[in-house]
């Protein structure tokens, strides 16, 4: 009898050491933790509440604000409908485990991105808005951003020296445009989406093709675009290498389309590769004048040269192709004064000041017309 009576006893005199031969521990369910997605039945429906059955652990609420924030959606839910919901609060009003819909969509939506990361999924999205650094466009609701140095080569704004505001010109042409970008950041803490127009085999591909040259290599390409700031070498399919308006030629130029058109062959010389870039020279396989300037010109002789460009400093004066210096504004009372006593494209007799052909620099003193015959071209 009194062993009937032991296994008559109820479970809750039980030892531990008992239960834990009948169940094993490790495999009893977790309860759900604060931020986690959970699964339910909706068992009840009421007045700006909803209660979903969460078993074993007890029933989950989504109420108040959360209710609202969800209220389209639960409006067309029913008792007997499955959904999933975010954790907010586990240990909630009255016991209850309360629950975000909300929260919740916005997690699946994160938890896509992050696969879409990983599969490389390519969306078609319409540009919003375009700032300087780049384009904004949404996904999923959420606001992300396209920096400009992750747009494809057919729409990166070809700009140098850092003017903003050319960029943000170029970028806003975009504006309204849809593009095919894939996610490559996705952090929702931070609520941080940023897109890239470039897919990962082409970068791949482009960075691969960049190790095949090394600066100093002597490349023949073809032009293939010419911009204010310098022309656009194609060095082989896919990629582009940037001449910039000073690596032209030894001489002042002031556009590059008087020298170039598209489609012309051009010999030219790497001199830089960066961030999977390649800068080119077309001068440097050319002589450079300075070296023999060396041997004509020295501190204190008297030279003619051609007024060519006015700057801030002054204005320069050409003594030879590729060979220049600088009339400092001082000797004049003002900028307009200088202009009219120096015209561009007219003679003009000046005395060497200064003259340091390694660093190709060179300063020139204006002489007066009485010691000089004026030569106008």
């Amino acid at each position: 009898m009194q062993k009937e009576k032991d296994i008559l006893k109820p479970v809750s005199d039980i030892t531990y050491k008992t239960v834990r031969q009948w169940i094993d521990l490790e495999d009893l369910p977790t309860p759900p933790k604060k931020d986690e997605l959970v699964e339910g039945v909706i068992v009840a429906v009421g007045r700006g509440q909803l209660y979903v059955d969460l078993p074993p652990f007890g029933t989950g609420i989504i109420y108040g604000r959360e209710y609202l924030n969800a209220a389209d959606v639960l409006r067309k839910a029913n008792i007997g409908d499955t959904i999933t919901a975010k954790v907010v609060d586990p240990s909630g009003i009255d016991g209850y485990i309360e629950l975000s819909l909300k929260e919740a969509r916005q997690a699946a939506i994160w938890s896509e991105a992050e696969q879409a990361i990983v599969a490389e999924t390519i969306y078609t999205l319409s540009t919003e808005e375009a700032n300087k650094g780049g384009l904004i466009m949404s996904w999923q609701g959420i606001p992300g951003f396209l920096p400009a140095s992750h747009l494809s080569q057919k729409h990166y704004p070809k700009i140098m020296d850092g003017d903003k505001d050319k960029i943000l010109t170029e970028l806003q042409k975009l504006v309204g445009k849809t593009l095919s970008v894939r996610i490559i950041t996705a952090d929702a803490k931070e609520k941080k989406l940023i897109f890239s127009e470039k897919t990962s085999e082409e970068n791949e591909e482009k960075l691969s093709l960049v190790d095949q040259y090394h600066i100093g290599d002597t490349l023949e390409g073809k032009v293939t675009g010419i911009v204010d700031f310098g022309v656009f070498v194609k060095l082989s399919s896919g990629l582009e290498g940037l001449v910039h308006i000073s690596e032209l030629d030894w001489g002042l130029v002031e556009d590059p389309h008087t020298l170039f058109k598209v489609d012309d062959p051009v010999s030219v010389q790497v001199i830089e590769i960066k961030d999977g870039k390649i800068s080119l020279s077309i001068k440097a396989l050319k002589e450079n004048p300075w070296h023999n300037a060396i041997n004509k010109y020295k501190k204190g002789i008297e030279v003619s040269g051609v007024v060519i460009k006015y700057n801030k400093h002054g204005a320069l004066a050409s003594i030879e192709e590729g060979v220049a210096g600088l009339i400092h504004i001082s000797e004049f009372e003002n900028a307009q004064e200088l202009r009219d006593t120096l015209e561009l494209g007219n003679t003009y007799p000046f005395k060497i000041t200064l003259f340091e052909p390694k660093d190709q620099r060179m300063t020139l003193s204006y002489l007066p017309l009485a010691k000089n015959i004026l030569h106008r071209n």
